[in-house]
Formats: structure tokens, sequence, C-alpha cells
């Protein structure tokens, strides 16, 4: 195979990491796969820009926010000055863009493995509760509110605690009408409406990771149970499970939209009721968990993108254990002064 140059985004590795890292981590490690990694950062201090053993060049891009135009000429600049066959991006916010722009993208030469638009708004949190019934699941109740009149009824009726969530990501847990509140305001001020109101149900967290062929297969997927998450909910140690009713309703799910691209199903499991609590359309800060117990979703992805055939992963080891952990790095001050400046480094 050819040397595949890959853009990835979310090379955020901080107290609160994204994806990217791990994505690019699993697409080095593919003995099968010739990859250079254009990480596509949004600020000069995400960690990513600076780990070489990762990322080959770092670029800064607009944020999602952002005009067509800006995005979309930064893209073809980076593809005209240091190749760009491929971009994976990990974060919920710049996937609209993504998706939308899909085949235009390909006119230009850089390929993507994403759901489409319908895919994308099916798993949104407003229609969770359809998608966990023809899964073979149970939902938590939940309402969709855009004001505190709302807010206020949908709390009575569904009982506290509740999860005050944004419709893209973040999620708060509130034991009173005024946390819930205060929440409200919070994820409003930074995302914008709708906000959802979730029962706050109890039980074990457990996720399931994989790959959509876009044609109702699962080529590959790995389960989970986290043992420690940080303040912001990110996992922080987890143990891959083999949980029968977890992997056969995430079939369901993926054979029922014949999803196309990454996916993560987060669950709560109370002895023999799972609750759907969340799809997520992309690859957790965890992907290299998959990967390290032999599951290379990320390099499956990049494959399908190419338009080949993956082969269906192996069955994974129950038990093994993951734990993320802080590292420290010193580099040249000139680098950060070049991505600064030149938007390049």
């Amino acid at each position: 195979m050819d040397e595949i140059i890959v853009g990835v985004t979310g090379i955020n590795a901080s107290d609160n990491p994204a994806p990217g890292i791990g994505v690019a981590r699993s697409l080095k490690e593919d003995k099968g796969l010739k990859v250079k990694i254009a990480g596509l950062a949004y600020d000069a201090m995400e960690p990513g820009i600076y780990m070489d053993w990762f990322i080959d060049k770092s670029f800064l891009i607009p944020y999602p926010t952002a005009s067509y135009e800006a995005l979309m000429e930064r893209l073809l600049y980076i593809k005209q000055n240091f190749g760009l066959d491929v971009v994976v991006p990990t974060l919920d916010t710049e996937l609209p863009f993504f998706i939308k722009y899909r085949s235009e993208l390909e006119g230009y030469g850089i390929r993507t493995f994403l759901p489409s638009e319908e895919q994308f708004r099916l798993r949104s949190k407003e229609r969770l509760a359809a998608i966990a019934e023809q899964s073979g699941l149970q939902a938590p109740k939940q309402a969709v509110v855009t004001s505190y009149n709302e807010l206020t009824k949908a709390v009575q009726d569904i009982g506290l605690p509740v999860m005050v969530k944004g419709a893209l990501y973040k999620a708060y847990r509130a034991s009173t009408l005024e946390e819930s509140m205060a929440y409200f305001g919070k994820i409003v001020a930074q995302l914008g409406y709708p906000v959802i109101i979730q029962q706050a149900v109890t039980g074990e967290e457990m996720n399931v990771i994989g790959v959509g062929d876009g044609a109702g297969n699962v080529p590959g997927r790995v389960a989970v149970k986290k043992m420690s998450v940080t303040e912001s909910g990110k996992i922080w140690t987890g143990v891959t499970i083999l949980h029968p009713a977890l992997l056969e309703a995430t079939q369901r799910f993926v054979a029922m939209t014949r999803w196309r691209g990454a996916f993560e199903v987060e669950c709560i499991v109370d002895q023999e009721t799972v609750y759907l609590i969340e799809i997520n359309p992309r690859f957790p800060a965890w992907v290299y968990f998959a990967t390290g117990v032999g599951v290379n979703l990320p390099a499956m992805l990049l494959k399908q993108a190419l338009g080949e055939k993956v082969d269906v992963a192996g069955e994974y080891q129950a038990g093994k254990l993951y734990i993320r952990y802080t590292n420290e790095q010193v580099c040249d001050m000139a680098r950060f002064q070049n991505i600064v400046t030149r938007g390049e480094s």
C-alpha cells in the first residue's frame, strides 16, 4: 500500500482528552498501513502538536463555528502543501460540516467514512427512546426543554435526581431543581438549545465502541466496563467485558440504521436491565483500548474510507485492563511560536 496521509482532529490530550491521539496511535501501529498523520488542531496549546511519535506535522484549522469557506480553504491548503488523503474527524461539533460536505471533499481527493445526515439525526438524544426500543434496550425517561418553565415541569415529571445534557455533549447530574437550573443555564450559554433532562439511572457504566460498514454489519467492536472516571466523565480505568445482551443490542442498532463509520454506545446496566444512555457518532477518547486488545478500529475505518474490504475482527479477551496516565513533554519554544505565527509546526 502507498503511503496515506491522514488528517486527525481532536489532538488535545489534556486532562479532558479528545480521541485524536488514540486514533493516530492506532493508525501508526497497524502493520498493514503506511501512514503519515497530519494533526489538525484548534489551539496552539494542544499537546498533540508536540507529540512527534504519533503526529508527523500539525496544522491549526478554524473552529467548527467558522465559515464554510475558511475551513474548506484551510483543508485544501493542507492538501496542497502536505497532502491529505483522508480526514478522521473525532469531535461532535465538527461532524455536521464533514458530513454535509463529504461529496465535495471527495471531489478534492479528501475521503472520509462517516454516517449520513439522516443517521446522524437518528442517534440524537431526542430520539434515544425510539432507538432503545428498536434495539431491545430500555431508555431512561427524558424530556427536551428550551425554557426554565419546561425544565421545571420535566424535573417534576421525571423525578430527582436528573441528568442535564447538551444536545451534542456535556452532561451534569443534578440532585435539586436549583442545581438543574444552574446546569441548564450553563449548557445554554455554551451550546445553546435544546437541553435534555434525563432520568438518572443507577448501575454499572458499560460502553461498546465499534465501526459500522454502512451495510448493517459490524467488522469490529469492543465492550468495556468503566471502573473509574474523571470529573468530566472520561474513563480513567476500565476493563474489557463480554456482555451478550449489550453486544447483541449494538449489532441490532447497526443493522437497523445501517450505520456507517465510528460509534460508541453508552449504557447503564442494572443487573438484567440495560439502559441506553447515549450513542456517540465518533470514537471516544479511550479508542486505543480497543487497539490494545487486538481490535484496531481506526485502521478498519481508514481502510473502508479507502474503499478496501475489511475482515471481521476476531473475538477480544475479557478481563483486559485499561489505565490512563499523565505524561510530560519538553520541547523548544520555537515550535510554539511557529504554530502561532505560521499555523503549522
